[in-house]
C-alpha cells in the first residue's frame, strides 16, 4: 500500500473520531481513540439487534405461512 493511501485512510478513520494523532518530531502517532469506537460498536449492536430481530420475525412468519 503506498504512503499516499495510508495518509488517506488515515484521515478517514480521523475524521470518523476513530483514531487520534498526535505529532512527535517530524511525525505523527496514530492510536485507537477508545470514545470513537465505543461508539462505533454501539451502532453497530443496535443496527445487528434491530437486524436480527427483523430476521426473527420474518422467519417464524414464514414457518406460519407454511403450516
Amino acid at each position: 500500500m503506498s504512503r499516499p493511501a495510508v495518509s488517506q485512510h488515515l484521515r478517514v478513520l480521523k475524521e470518523a473520531g476513530l483514531v487520534i494523532d498526535e505529532p512527535v518530531g517530524t511525525r505523527r502517532i496514530y492510536r485507537v481513540d477508545p470514545d470513537g469506537l465505543a461508539a462505533l460498536r454501539t451502532e453497530l449492536e443496535g443496527f445487528w439487534t434491530t437486524a436480527l430481530a427483523n430476521y426473527k420475525a420474518i422467519v417464524e412468519s414464514t414457518k406460519e405461512e407454511d403450516v
